[in-house]
């Protein structure tokens, strides 16, 4: 999979990225290098899902895809 993010200059100092194919995932960091690393943890986060909480009936199935 292939997202696009767009880096902006803090204010405050550092960056911070956002990823607008997924509403609501940003991230900073005071570096370019602690951005991208920060910016992979905000992705698996705010894809994440916990199956514990969702319900399924007996004939549904989980699968996953790469895209």
């Amino acid at each position: 999979m292939k997202l696009k993010i767009i880096i902006h200059p803090a204010e405050e100092g550092g960056f911070w990225a956002e990823v607008p194919a997924i509403q609501g995932c940003a991230t900073q960091g005071d570096t370019i290098e602690e951005l991208f690393t920060n910016i992979y943890e905000a992705v698996e986060a705010c894809l994440y899902v916990d199956l514990d909480h969702i319900e399924l009936a007996q004939n549904d199935r989980v699968m996953e895809i790469v895209v």
